[in-house]
C-alpha cells in the first residue's frame, strides 16, 4: 500500500542525498537533518524508510480499512511538522518517536469507535505461493486462534504486546512511549501472555 502522502507535497526542495540507515535501522543523521531543514527529497525518503512500520503498527491497532492510511498521512504530517524540533540523542530513536504520535492518535480514534482488529501477524492475510495446501490452512487456522485470543486483550495489554513483540521495543522505550512507569509496563506485558496462553489453551481444549 503506498502513502498518499508523497515528496512532491511537502514544501522545500534540494540536490539528491544518499540514501542510508543507521545501525540501529533508523534513518540516517543526514537524511534526518535535511528533513529538518525541509528538504522535500528527504522527507519522501523519510516516508518510505518508516511507512511500512507506521501501516503495520496501525493496522495491528484500529485494524482495516481506509481509515489506516488516513491516520499514516497524519502519523507523518505531525512527525514532519515537529522534525525541526526533534533532537537525536544516543537514547531516543526516530522510530520509537513515530510510534508515539501513532499511538496518539489511536487512542484519540479508540475514544470515538471501537475497531475491528486485523490479524497481528500481516504475513498471515496473504497465503504464500509456494506453501502446500494442508500447511497452509494449519497455518491460517493458527493465526485466526491467536486473533481471537489477542482481541479479548485490553487496549492496554494489547499496545505493550505490539509494541514489545512486533515493534522490539524495551521496557523502558514502552514506558516512556505509552507514560506509565516501567514497572506497570511488564506488568501489563506478562498479564497479556498469560492471557494469551490461557485463552489459546481454552482454544485447542474445544478444538
Amino acid at each position: 500500500m503506498a502513502l498518499a502522502l508523497t515528496a512532491a507535497e511537502l514544501p522545500g526542495a534540494s540536490p539528491d542525498i544518499t540514501e542510508a540507515t543507521s545501525r540501529t535501522g533508523d534513518i540516517d543523521d543526514v537524511t534526518l537533518r535535511a528533513c529538518q531543514l525541509g528538504d522535500r527529497r528527504a522527507a519522501g525518503r523519510f516516508i518510505r524508510h518508516y511507512q511500512h512500520m507506521v501501516f503495520a503498527f496501525l493496522s495491528r491497532m484500529v485494524g482495516p480499512g481506509p481509515h489506516v492510511e488516513d491516520l499514516a498521512q497524519e502519523v507523518f504530517l505531525r512527525a514532519y511538522r515537529a522534525l525541526p524540533r526533534f533532537e537525536r540523542r544516543p537514547d531516543t530513536r526516530v522510530s520509537t518517536w513515530l510510534l508515539t504520535i501513532a499511538t496518539r492518535l489511536v487512542r484519540d480514534r479508540r475514544r470515538k469507535r471501537s475497531p475491528v482488529l486485523l490479524p497481528l501477524h500481516e504475513e498471515t492475510a496473504l497465503p504464500s505461493p509456494n506453501a502446500h495446501p494442508e500447511r497452509e490452512r494449519q497455518r491460517r487456522e493458527i493465526a485466526e486462534a491467536f486473533e481471537r485470543a489477542a482481541s479479548q486483550l485490553s487496549e492496554e495489554q494489547r499496545l505493550v504486546f505490539v509494541l514489545a513483540e512486533f515493534h522490539g521495543l524495551s521496557m523502558q522505550e514502552i514506558a516512556d512511549l505509552v507514560g506509565v512507569p516501567g514497572n506497570t509496563v511488564k506488568t501489563r506485558l506478562h498479564r497479556a501472555r498469560q492471557r494469551l496462553r490461557e485463552l489459546l489453551g481454552s482454544l485447542r481444549e474445544t478444538d
